[in-house]
């Protein structure tokens, strides 16, 4: 029985201030923000699956330079790219992840692969490299991801101990991940986020994106969500679990619960970002504690909505 469908995007989440963004630069997000919510909204709209949609919107973010994932990956403190992504379906809780991946242009792809073509949830690394080729995946050259505006973020930092996130002025409340959750016609959520990680990041770090729980999570029963933000603090708080947790075990409304995981527990440890979520209702949440969220939304019979900042 068909029932409401729909979706959410998000880009990254910080400092983005009104006026320190072009006209030209703030079109260009828009557009490719719009670009992704259609090509999920689609196929959500012809039926298909809430696990296809999600997968389709993240890979037009990643192709986006735009955007910390994918082409637009930062770079790390040996001038390299290191890419996490995650996927989880709610109906059997099904997911798979993968981190500190280079050359991939779709990660998303590779975690979705993981998921339904390994025994497993989470591969990282050389593994995870060894398991792409198993799949037929053509490894990138380092100029597809080379992006001017990422190599100079790095330049400014290089050789330091200073790493920073992605989108702002100040150098420590910069992020950049880029997810979607859905919510499809059968009553089936999914949620999926990749990201670049940190410039100037060292020793392999990870962040929160690829950890089920932490950055990404779908369970048909309470919600599908998908995290951006500052990754270690989204680790500490079990972000997406918890707002699973709240509506599973103290009855919250998706909108409440989430709500509460953003705008207390997490500013409660000092962690700054925000999260975009569904539940199996098709309703929508998308709250976020910075001065800004890249992210869009719709619902099945409805029209899009686009925004960036408060």
């Amino acid at each position: 029985m068909a029932q409401n469908f729909s979706i959410a995007i998000h880009g990254g989440a910080g400092t983005l201030l009104k006026g320190q963004m072009t006209a030209e630069k703030e079109t260009a997000y828009k557009n490719a923000l719009q670009l992704a919510l259609d090509v999920g909204y689609a196929i959500l709209e012809n039926e298909g699956t809430s696990v296809d949609a999600v997968e389709a919107a993240v890979r037009v973010l990643e192709d986006s330079p735009l955007f910390n994932a994918g082409k637009g990956s930062v770079f790390t403190a040996e001038g390299t790219h290191e890419m996490d992504a995650a996927i989880m379906e709610g109906k059997h809780l099904k997911a798979g992840a993968v981190s500190l991946i280079t050359g991939i242009k779709n990660p998303v792809s590779l975690a979705r692969d993981v998921m339904e073509k390994s025994e497993h949830v989470f591969l990282a690394g050389e593994g995870a490299m060894q398991f792409a080729q198993t799949q037929g995946y053509e490894l990138q050259d380092k100029a597809y991801f080379y992006d001017e505006l990422r190599y100079q973020q790095w330049q400014d930092i290089k050789g330091s101990d200073a790493f920073q996130l992605d989108h702002s002025v100040k150098k420590n409340s910069k992020f950049g991940t880029v997810g979607a959750v859905a919510c499809d016609a059968f009553g089936n959520i999914a949620a999926a986020t990749s990201t670049g990680g940190m410039t100037n990041k060292k020793w392999g770090r990870v962040g929160d994106s690829p950890m089920i729980g932490a950055g990404n999570y779908a369970n048909n029963k309470t919600c599908a969500v998908s995290c951006t933000g500052s990754g270690e603090y989204f680790i500490r708080g079990v972000v997406a679990y918890d707002v699973s947790c709240l509506m599973e075990y103290k009855n919250l409304s998706l909108q409440d619960a989430a709500a509460k995981v953003v705008k207390e527990r997490l500013l409660e440890i000092g962690g700054d970002g925000g999260l975009i979520a569904v539940d199996a209702k098709g309703n929508i949440a998308m709250p976020f504690n910075t001065e800004g969220m890249y992210r869009g939304s719709r619902k099945n019979g409805g029209s899009a909505e686009i925004k960036i900042y408060k």
